[in-house]
């Protein structure tokens, strides 16, 4: 059965390697970060049966890793090495020479995981399932990310090693704002566990009429967009909103659908993602890479359409939730 810890290996294979490739180049922070970030994928299920069995000093040990990387990322060290002009010349004139067949490799991570996800419950082997029930989305997601590379591969005629060092060439130029959507939905199920919910609930019971559907509905949407954009992702918006407005107020009140809500309402907290800074591995990494005079010509270009989405997404949840 493949379950989600083998693809938490993976990654956790994939840092380590990363920051070796950096360590030999001399760039001991970010190497040491990598490193640090490999801990929780390797060894995160021993962490956690040692804190079960009353054992602190590794949970400990990562919360100062933790804080390591906070100190790393702040000291500005995590840089990525830029290309030499032959470097830089021999891929342009590889993209060049396959132009179109470069999109296969990443069509296929959306595709491959949409098949896994709908045939997994008929994938057996006897009577064992080939894929964990559990975390059926993220394994799926893992598995498809190993086919595309494997296609890349292909594609390029390129050696494993080589995908490899582009991998760590990426995931370095990305450098902090890669940890984002873990933290940051991390930040979310905390909020939700110290009780930000409850207070949310309490204030919008104060500030609209909670009999009201449409009030209700409003103050989801919104506050679902304006907490991606204090927060920089939905992830860490929806356990808040859902706790304090979705659940309480939409589903049990009213009642509304919850799985219609949860799947557009996480949507709607994505037009917020297109709007936010804080959203940096989506609207400022790529203007960096791609050296836009503008620091946030991303976002003053995708305004409109969030815009737009979240009028939709309005609507699809007026008519179908109730």
């Amino acid at each position: 059965m493949l379950k989600i810890e083998y693809i938490y290996w993976l990654l956790g294979a994939f840092l380590v390697w990363s920051a070796w490739l950096n360590l030999r180049d001399g760039r001991l922070a970010m190497a040491g970060f990598w490193a640090i970030l490999a801990g929780p994928f390797l060894f995160g299920d021993a962490i956690t049966a040692a804190l079960a069995d009353g054992v602190r000093w590794p949970a400990q040990a990562m919360g100062l890793g933790v804080i390591g990387l906070g100190l790393m990322a702040a000291r500005g060290g995590m840089r990525a090495q830029g290309d030499d002009t032959e470097a830089e010349a021999a891929r342009r004139a590889a993209a060049r020479r396959l132009g179109n067949r470069l999109f296969g490799p990443a069509l296929a991570i959306p595709l491959v995981t949409l098949v896994l996800v709908l045939a997994g419950p008929y994938l057996r082997w006897g009577a064992t399932a080939l894929i964990e029930a559990r975390q059926a989305t993220l394994t799926a997601l893992g598995l498809a990310c190993v086919v595309a590379s494997a296609a890349a591969l292909r594609v390029t005629r390129a050696g494993v090693a080589t995908g490899l060092g582009e991998g760590r060439r990426l995931l370095d130029a990305l450098g902090w704002a890669a940890l984002l959507p873990m933290l940051l939905a991390t930040l979310g199920s905390v909020f939700a566990a110290t009780g930000v919910g409850d207070a949310i609930a309490a204030l919008v019971d104060m500030a609209i009429p909670t009999d009201s559907r449409v009030a209700c509905l409003t103050a989801f949407a919104l506050g679902m967009v304006l907490f991606t954009v204090i927060m920089g992702n939905a992830f860490a918006a929806f356990p808040v909103l859902m706790a304090g407005v979705g659940l309480p107020l939409l589903v049990i009140r009213h009642g509304a659908d919850p799985a219609i809500l949860g799947s557009i309402g996480m949507l709607t907290g994505y037009c917020g993602t297109l709007l936010t800074p804080m959203a940096a591995n989506f609207n400022i990494v790529p203007a960096v890479l791609l050296e836009l005079p503008d620091q946030y010509g991303v976002i003053r270009a995708q305004w409109p359409n969030a815009v737009a989405l979240l009028a939709v997404n309005f609507m699809l949840m007026w008519w179908l939730l109730f």
